[in-house]
């Protein structure tokens, strides 16, 4: 039940990443960024099939590539990503062209790793794959988050705050002269 349980997540999480990631999406404060990857860590370590007991040491190598394409591909991901600022000051994003490209490559390289890992005959269950789904969803967050932080300098925009530039100048206009 943990393996079923463990690809519905990944089908889910991916589902909904991939439709998201293509259209625009407001980058919050990002105060929480890391608590979906968290979860997602926290599912796969209490699944088993993380480390093949017949090859240990293998298996941990492929792990830990795993968790480094996840890494890459995350950042890559985030990287890529077009930001804006919308007229409320808030942060926007949205998947390029070039999105689709890292996608596309952080697949194949993930693809091409459970290959080798089937011609080595180690086994790789689910737990390994919601680990690098992890890596790279927490890799993609903390980079929108800082280059997020780095539209907002660059307006002059303090996270959270209401307004910015032109806008706040008139809001603090019309409210010097008893405007609501």
């Amino acid at each position: 039940m943990s393996e079923l349980f463990n690809v519905l997540v990944i089908v889910a999480v991916v589902a909904l990443v991939v439709v998201r990631q293509f259209s625009a999406q407001r980058v919050g404060d990002q105060k929480r960024w890391w608590v979906l990857p968290v979860v997602l860590f926290i599912v796969a370590l209490r699944s088993d099939g993380a480390l093949d007991p017949r090859h240990e040491t293998l298996s941990a190598v492929m792990l830990g590539v795993g968790l480094v394409l996840g890494l890459v591909t995350g950042a890559g991901w985030g990287w890529t990503a077009r930001l804006w600022q919308g007229p409320d000051a808030s942060v926007w994003s949205r998947g390029t062209r070039a999105t689709l490209f890292v996608w596309a490559g952080g697949i194949a390289l993930r693809v091409s790793l459970a290959v080798a890992a089937v011609l080595l005959g180690v086994h790789q269950g689910t737990a390994a794959l919601l680990i690098s789904l992890a890596a790279m969803l927490f890799a993609r967050s903390g980079v929108l988050s800082m280059r997020a932080d780095g539209v907002r300098a660059q307006y002059g925009v303090t996270a959270g705050s209401p307004v910015s530039g032109a806008p706040a100048a008139a809001a603090a206009q019309t409210m010097s002269k008893g405007g609501a």
